[in-house]
């Protein structure tokens, strides 16, 4: 493909020029401007052994995305609604050839239940999850579930975006996915080398490497303001991904003048009946993940970094410091799994991967107060139609903490009022004022105490 150029990065990854500390230090000095990185730059800061010089670049990946996002932490939470797939990834659960995994489409009815949980858990971001399926997952289907999730109102609460991973789509397509009042669509590359991803999809439509890897452009084309681009970590080499992951984000950029709103960066986990999933071909440690994700949020300072729960608890801790800015919590992944998660569910049997971090919702909030990380339910900049180009020039001339700080206290202030355990809402008092105290203006800071007085008061969904 045009920009996912191989023999580059290869060439990139074999230069051993790029091993010199040196070069790499250059790089992450130029990083801290928050202006990017070239891919040579990237690839030379992949290649960093030194470990003075690795741990300089996780400090500067941590400043780089406080100066873009400050400490906030936006939450969501996947919604799945069928995991009928009619291809046949090797890596996954869903896969048509798993003959034995339970197979389930939710009805409207059973929509209208899973969002009622998480509205009641204190989630107001969801992220609905398709198997593709040409039936199950129809735009009529998805349609149909979108709009259940947005009338679910309980008590003042209730879901205010939702987001989207399915299957690629044609433009047309995409406008009606629009036209349902969408936030961010998501589709993962899964790898980006061209023979790894035919060997990983031996068949269905999945199978058609250019048909996905150009579904952002088409949604950027039919009107969508944000997409979400990712690549599963452990199907080929890490730093060849990264590379390839950040070209397809310069791409977007360079055509369109909007960038990935969000990159995603999951690795293989074991999967029900997926035996690669449990030997990854090229798995990925712990210390090379910390430095991908330093690296991508270097490369591209304005865009979200995602974390999912598929990372254990106390290695999530530990990667909030090196530039991710949005993470699930409380997740699930099988179709009617928070309906039914009070009973003896055997979860394994309909998930799409093993999760590694089985917290709560409020036990993650709780601890990202207590490592200093303002946990944001905001959706402000979605209904003030501050996204797409709009979103990105706030985000690259780091200005856009202005409106979402003030805005990401609000929110959390109306999750303790309504949701929080009495533990968190202890634990929240003290760090919402210290919040309040670390606003530098004294109008937003004017503004953010107005806000919280309305919320004190019973108003929902208070935001500037």
């Amino acid at each position: 493909m045009e920009f996912i150029n191989e023999v580059y990065i290869s060439s990139l990854l074999e230069n051993e020029k790029l091993n010199d500390p040196v070069l790499q230090r250059e790089a992450i000095q130029k990083s801290k401007f928050a202006k990017g990185l070239s891919l040579e730059e990237s690839a030379a800061l992949l290649n960093i052994s030194d470990p003075e010089i690795l741990d300089e670049l996780f400090r500067t990946a941590k400043e780089v995305k406080k100066t873009i996002y400050g400490n906030r932490l936006v939450l969501f939470a996947p919604l799945y609604v069928t995991n009928l797939c009619v291809n046949n990834c090797l890596y996954c659960a869903f896969r048509r050839d798993n003959r034995e995994l339970i197979r389930k489409t939710l009805s409207i009815d059973e929509v209208r239940a899973e969002t009622e949980y998480l509205v009641r858990q204190g989630h107001k971001r969801i992220l609905l999850v398709a198997g593709e399926h040409p039936k199950k997952s129809s735009m009529e289907f998805i349609g149909d579930a979108i709009k259940a999730i947005y009338d679910v109102h309980i008590n003042g609460g209730n879901i205010r975006r939702v987001n989207i991973n399915t299957a690629p789509l044609s433009i047309d397509e995409f406008k009606t996915l629009k036209s349902f009042g969408i936030g961010t669509y998501q589709c993962f590359q899964e790898t980006y080398h061209y023979k790894t991803y035919m060997q990983m999809h031996p068949d269905g439509p999945k199978r058609d490497y250019a048909w996905r890897l150009y579904a952002m452009d088409r949604a950027l084309q039919a009107g969508i303001d944000d997409v979400g681009i990712g690549a599963l970590f452990g199907l080929t080499d890490y730093k060849f991904e990264t590379l390839a992951l950040l070209s397809h984000a310069f791409n977007l950029d360079r055509t369109f003048g909007v960038g990935p709103h969000t990159i995603s960066i999951p690795r293989l986990e074991p999967a029900f009946n997926a035996p690669l999933s449990h030997k990854p071909p090229f798995a990925v440690d712990d210390e090379s993940f910390k430095k991908l994700i330093a690296v991508i949020r270097l490369a591209v300072p304005y865009t979200g970094i995602i974390l999912s729960t598929r990372e254990r608890a106390e290695l999530r801790r530990e990667l909030f410091n090196f530039g991710v800015s949005q993470i699930s919590a409380g997740s699930r992944t099988s179709p009617g799994a928070y309906a039914e998660s009070k009973e003896s569910l055997e979860e394994h049997e309909m998930e799409q991967f093993q999760l590694g971090d089985h917290r709560t919702l409020d036990e993650v909030v709780k601890d990202c107060c207590g490592l200093g990380y303002l946990p944001s339910f905001c959706t402000a900049c979605y209904r003030s139609s501050r996204t797409g180009d709009r979103f990105m020039e706030l985000a690259k001339s780091g200005n856009i903490g202005k409106l979402c700080t003030p805005n990401a206290i609000s929110t959390f202030q109306e999750y303790v009022d309504d949701y929080a355990s009495d533990e968190t809402q202890n634990v929240a008092k003290e760090f919402v004022q210290n919040e309040i105290e670390k606003l530098d203006d004294s109008a937003t800071k004017n503004k953010t105490i107005k806000m919280l007085e309305r919320v004190k008061q019973g108003e929902r969904d208070v935001f500037f």
